[in-house]
Order: C-alpha cells, then sequence, then structure tokens
C-alpha cells in the first residue's frame, strides 16, 4: 500500500468505507472549516465524519462541492460520509426530520452512514455549554432506531449504525432489529483499547470505528498520554515515525477504522502514511501493556462532573 493510499473494509452489507477518516468537529468558522476539508481531499481523504450536533455539515458540503469543482474528487460518489442523530432529535416521532435537516445541510440526497450519536436523549444541543441533569433522558431506542431502519429503506442513508453504545446497549438493539447496525463508533486508542467490546461486536458482524484515536490532546477534556507516551516515542524513533502515526497504525493493526481529526496540513498527510509498514511483534506487546486511560467522560464534556454517575449508569459502559 503506497502512501496517500487509504485500504477500504466492507461493511455488514458490502458497501466498502475507506479505514480512515477525517473527522469534522469544529471550532474555526464555516469557511476555515471548509478550506480544511478541502485541503483533506488533497492530502487523499475520501471518508469524512461529520454530526448535526458538530455544526459542521454545511461546511462539508460546500468542501465536497468545491473538491468536485477543483477536480480534486470526481464526484461525490466517490467520498463516504457518516453524520450523527443529534441527542435533542433522539425521539421517533424526529428522526425523519433530522435525517433531512442533515441532508439540507449537505445539500445532498443521501449520506453513506447515518449513526445515533449517544444513546441518550437530550432537551437541547450542547456546544461547549453546560448540560443540567433535567436536559438528559433516557431514548426511546426501540423506537429510534425503528425509524433509523426505515431512513435506510427510504434511501436517504446507504447503512446505519451507532456511536457509544456499550456491549449491554448493543445487546438490547439486537433483540429488537430487523437491520442490524453496520458500525459502532467508540472511543478506541493505544491506551483505551475497547477489547471486550470490539470482540463482542466482532461476533455480530458489527465494524468497530475509533473517534479520539491519539487521545484528543488539546481539548479541554483529553489527554497527552499518547503524545507523550515513552513507549510509542521509542517505537517512533526506530521506525522513523511519529509518535502519531504508531499510535494509528497500531489501532489498524487491531482491524478498526479510525476517524483522525487535524486541520494541519502536514499531520493529514501523515495520519495517512501509516499503510506501507508495520509493528513487530514485541512492538505490539510493547503497546498492549501501557496503562488504561479512558479520554472522553461524557460529563466532563457537558461541563458537570456530578454527572458521571448519572450519564455512566445510562450509557452503561463495561469495564474493560
Amino acid at each position: 500500500m503506497g502512501k496517500g493510499v487509504i485500504p477500504s473494509v466492507r461493511l455488514m452489507e458490502g458497501q466498502p468505507m475507506a479505514v480512515m477518516g477525517m473527522g469534522t468537529a469544529s471550532i474555526l468558522g464555516e469557511e476555515d472549516t471548509k478550506a480544511a476539508i478541502v485541503e483533506g481531499m488533497k492530502a487523499g481523504f475520501r471518508h469524512f465524519d461529520t454530526a448535526y450536533s458538530y455544526g459542521t455539515e454545511k461546511a462539508l458540503g460546500e468542501a465536497i462541492r468545491e473538491g468536485v469543482e477543483l477536480g480534486i474528487v470526481k464526484s461525490r460518489e466517490e467520498l463516504f460520509i457518516t453524520s450523527k442523530l443529534s441527542p435533542v432529535f433522539a425521539h421517533p416521532s424526529l428522526i425523519l426530520d433530522a435525517i433531512h435537516a442533515t441532508l439540507q445541510n449537505l445539500k445532498m440526497e443521501y449520506v453513506d452512514m447515518y449513526l445515533i450519536h449517544i444513546p441518550l436523549k437530550l432537551k437541547r444541543e450542547v456546544r461547549g455549554g453546560k448540560v443540567e441533569k433535567d436536559d438528559i433522558s433516557a431514548m426511546d431506542v426501540k423506537g429510534v432506531w425503528e425509524m433509523m431502519e426505515h431512513c435506510k429503506n427510504l434511501g436517504l442513508t446507504k447503512a446505519i449504525g451507532v456511536s457509544n453504545f456499550s456491549i449491554p446497549n448493543l445487546t438490547h438493539l439486537l433483540s429488537f432489529a430487523k437491520i442490524p447496525p453496520a458500525l459502532n463508533q467508540v472511543e478506541m486508542s493505544v491506551v483505551w483499547h475497547q477489547k471486550k467490546l470490539r470482540e463482542f461486536c466482532k461476533t455480530k458482524g458489527i465494524h468497530v470505528t475509533a473517534y479520539s484515536p491519539l487521545g484528543s490532546a488539546g481539548t479541554n477534556w483529553g489527554h497527552n498520554k499518547i503524545v507523550e507516551s515513552h513507549v510509542l516515542s521509542q517505537i517512533a524513533e526506530a521506525k522513523g515515525k511519529t509518535t502519531a502515526q504508531v499510535a494509528l497504525r497500531w489501532l489498524y493493526e487491531q482491524e478498526v477504522s479510525i476517524v483522525t481529526k487535524s486541520f494541519n496540513k502536514e499531520r493529514m498527510r501523515q495520519n495517512i502514511d501509516i499503510f506501507d509498514w508495520s509493528l513487530s511483534e514485541e512492538e505490539l506487546a510493547n503497546i498492549n501493556q501501557l496503562p488504561q486511560h479512558r479520554a472522553i467522560v461524557f460529563a466532563n464534556i457537558f461541563g458537570q462532573h456530578d454527572l458521571v454517575l448519572d450519564l455512566d449508569a445510562q450509557l452503561n459502559h463495561p469495564h474493560l
């Protein structure tokens, strides 16, 4: 596999998806976000991950149209676009409105993957603000999933899946799903292996996508345990790679796909340059012994630490 060429994986129903996607969550303005996504296409990204809650769907849609006009890609069909159901719309009566709002933002007829963002219902959007306990409620997973299936049957999305679902969440969903989720997007990294969840998903044919693969360093909820890891830096130095590349290569060797987020042109190219080399058994063993540390605690993102127990009880995250 040469530089700048991202391999694909085939999902449950046969759809090909590039194993590395570009995340688009951004605090930048629409023009800067659009420009970064265009640079991502130039670097070789063909899989883009957004969400209604990110507020970047419009910028992504505009970037893709620009990419086609510039000849970076031949058409929208060359791309794999993932978006996510906002927790605010996580009610059966709102799902069709939600996906139509996403498609209107993107100015597209369909997305390739539509995910339930989190297995919770929120009363209002969270973009850096605090959420009160009264804003959070349990989601009617059965009713919501039936409408997700309806969206797929209508051709509004090619595939449906989930994000931040634990083994108990998935077990419940699979007990009634007519169309099983093709994908579960969860936090996963060299310091958060998600081994039991991955093994469960594999038995069910559910593909796993890793987000926050580098620990979301630089955010108010992330950590530097990956980018500052002595074990990873030693491996990187020996291979002539960056610490981030080693961390991403480890994920690829676990047979998951990855959503990376960098708007820096050089780092975009570095992130893609992980497919024509591999880690040795000894290097893999050393990485597998790294202490485990979760970056994304939803209460931290929502800004209220006293929500940790409430949220974790509802999200039902399993222990490793």
